[in-house]
């Protein structure tokens, strides 16, 4: 052909292609959802393109239900450099767990446990001076004021609902400010500001972790097209 000749166009991806890797994408999710006892390996769950450009093949629960996964494999490392592999894990689940169907995504569970007990191995047990309990530091007057008793912090699950429906409470004196949120649920004053610096801390904490790791299987990928 000359050069005279019309570029030739795009050939769009049949609508069976698109279908075959929103199975794909769906399949790898069940898989992961479904191997509780399987540690997570983060390079294994990270997309090589940003997610925006993910939306064309995959919906936005879809897209919500990656970054809850991403997010929890992230969540898991950063406790395990806390506390046993094993608690790590059985945690890291529950933000997964206890913020589905919420305003709140895993990370934001886990930051306020970091805070409130991750310099005690975040030990169910612990308890604070002035008597809040368990891993998200619930005090007992707060806890009745969700359905609990102050003895049922203790137990890692109640205790993070407790948490979860405490955190809307504080949703809602801040107007819709997470970050703000966050804050009254320390309280107020200098105690507070500080406690949002160390909100800050493990934040980015977090998403160093993720940012590393969508790096390195960027580059692992590369190498295997290159293969």
């Amino acid at each position: 052909m000359g050069n005279d000749a019309a570029p030739a166009k795009p050939i769009p991806l049949p609508h069976s292609l698109i279908m075959r890797k929103k199975l794909v994408y769906l399949t790898f999710l069940l898989l992961l959802t479904a191997c509780e006892n399987t540690p997570f390996n983060l390079a294994e769950i990270q997309p090589a393109t940003p997610l925006a450009s993910e939306e064309s093949i995959l919906d936005g629960e879809s897209i919500s239900l990656i970054q809850r996964k991403k997010q929890q494999a992230v969540i898991e490392a950063a406790f395990c450099r806390r506390t046993t592999t094993d608690r790590a894990r059985q945690l890291a689940e529950i933000c997964f767990d206890k913020t589905k169907n919420t305003l709140f995504m895993p990370f934001d569970l886990a930051e306020i446990a970091l805070v409130e007990t991750g310099g005690h191995k975040l030990s169910s047990r612990a308890v604070s001076t002035k008597g809040a309990r368990g891993v998200w530091q619930i005090m007992p007057s707060r806890a009745k004021s969700h359905g609990f008793t102050g003895s049922d912090m203790l137990d890692d699950y109640k205790c993070a609902t407790a948490a979860v429906r405490e955190l809307y409470t504080k949703l809602d004196m801040a107007h819709g400010d997470l970050e703000l949120a966050k804050k009254y649920y320390c309280g107020q004053g200098p105690q507070a500001e500080a406690y949002m610096k160390k909100i800050h801390t493990v934040r980015k904490e977090m998403l160093a972790e993720l940012h590393t790791q969508g790096d390195k299987l960027a580059l692992a990928e590369s190498t295997s097209m290159i293969r």
